[in-house]
């Protein structure tokens, strides 16, 4: 999904220290002062130098190559990820755009543009922000969710380390009062059946917020990417010419 001083609360140091070394290598981490409770145990700094960071390329669970796609569904809900042949500006880094688009049925329930750029030190993918247009009845009714990294205060996060251990914690997005999402790293050896196909040695996480209880366990495929939210399992994935993938 960045010399250095590491800050971990002394019952999660065992455990964090070896990923911490296998994923930032010379680059090192920090996390915030232990008295913010939010932050105790999770990693929120990850030493990347912003002249590192590009805005296409791949690592092993992470593609942001333009119009790489991916479909997952569940019922009528659907949910299409589609890495843009776009770029946006962000806190001093050009980021890929990544589109997320979610129906029921036929109804447009949420489209979000989302910002990513990649490590071509680490091979890290960061999370930069997002735009997000949630409707009701065919009309934007609300932009909740939205941040944007260098804006009010917020950071970006880390979405996939290119080199993830299990155990590892970090935070995806650093948005207080608007987005403040976090992942651990439970295996990396799983086997996960979807529509789409049987996909072996799936890294799943297990993602909480800040600022809501609730927990969700995501799988990724080696050279996929996302196959499954919750519910959601995937049932197509590939790659869109440049005309669709506007």
């Amino acid at each position: 999904m960045k010399t250095f001083t590491i800050r971990i609360a002394p019952v999660v140091a065992v455990g964090l220290l070896g990923w911490l070394l296998g994923f930032v290598g010379r680059g090192g981490a920090t996390t915030p002062p232990e008295q913010n409770k939010d932050f105790v145990g999770w990693t929120t700094e990850f030493g990347e130098d912003k002249k590192d960071l590009m805005n296409t390329g791949k690592n092993p669970y992470f593609i942001l190559e333009p119009g790489h796609f991916t479909i997952m569904e569940a019922g009528d809900e659907r949910i299409v990820h589609t890495v843009l042949f776009e770029t946006k500006m962000v806190d001093g880094v050009e980021t890929r755009v990544v589109e997320e688009r979610e129906t029921k049925g036929e109804t447009l329930v949420e489209v979000s543009r989302n910002y990513y750029a990649i490590s071509k030190r680490t091979n890290s993918v960061y999370y930069f922000g997002e735009e997000v247009d949630i409707y009701k009845n065919g009309k934007i009714t609300s932009h909740e969710g939205s941040w944007m990294s260098g804006v009010k205060g917020a950071k970006y996060g880390l979405m996939m380390a290119g080199t993830p251990l299990v155990k590892g914690k970090y935070y995806q997005e650093i948005a207080p009062g608007q987005a403040m999402d976090r992942a651990e790293i439970i295996s990396v050896t799983e086997t996960m059946a979807t529509p789409a196909g049987t996909f072996k040695n799936c890294l799943v996480t297990e993602e909480t917020s800040a600022m809501e209880p609730d927990k969700m366990n995501k799988y990724y495929a080696p050279g996929i990417g996302q196959i499954s939210d919750g519910k959601l399992k995937l049932v197509k994935h590939g790659f869109l010419d440049k005309a669709k993938a506007k």
